[in-house]
């Protein structure tokens, strides 16, 4: 009998990101950002703290529109600060703001989705782990596109970070090949 991947657990919200949003290919330039960072601000977390914040998060950061979040400054940081509907650390809120900046700058260049995408030969890679012991937590791949952020000028994306955003976005097929969403997410459009 096949199960969803080990890590998901009972929780239903859990259960539906798994089964619908984790490992499926998003090729949109502002949802691979605004997944990129909640990545970050997941940093010492549980993911599932990120998922109930989600919605804040959403409202918060003004539907993570960078181009709104590039112009903000000192004023809108004490305001997140004081927003206990999402994770109120002072670093991952400056990083958001200085990633919209890093982000506009990219976006202008190639496209943020493009810029990404390149590093998988523009689609996804499709893993056949069964265990998930076998899943690493960083690659070749994550640490490559981690400097890279960082060179230019991203912040709160190591490798590790990294690798759970390619995860999330399908970038890489994680699902182990005993979920039923393995097969489902392998199915479905590898390129744009």
């Amino acid at each position: 009998m096949s199960e969803r991947c080990g890590w998901v657990g009972s929780d239903p919200i859990y259960e539906a990101y798994h089964d619908t949003e984790w490992g499926v290919p998003e090729w949109d330039s502002r949802a691979l950002w605004e997944k990129l960072i909640l990545d970050g601000f997941q940093a010492g977390l549980s993911w599932i703290t990120i998922l109930k914040k989600r919605e804040n998060f959403r409202e918060a950061f003004q539907g993570f529109d960078p181009d709104i979040i590039a112009t903000w400054g000192e004023e809108d940081v004490r305001r997140l600060l004081g927003d206990a509907g999402i994770i109120r650390h002072r670093g991952k809120i400056e990083a958001t703001i200085t990633n919209a900046r890093a982000w506009q700058q990219i976006e202008a260049e190639q496209g943020f989705d493009t810029y990404l995408w390149r590093y998988m030969g523009g689609s996804p890679l499709q893993n056949r782990w069964t265990t998930l012991a076998e899943v690493p937590t960083e690659t070749e791949i994550s640490r490559a596109i981690s400097k890279d952020l960082k060179k230019r000028g991203f912040k709160f994306c190591g490798p590790t970070i990294v690798y759970a955003f390619m995860q999330a976005v399908g970038m890489v097929n994680d699902h182990l090949t005993t979920c039923p969403c393995h097969d489902t997410v392998a199915r479905l459009p590898q390129t744009r």
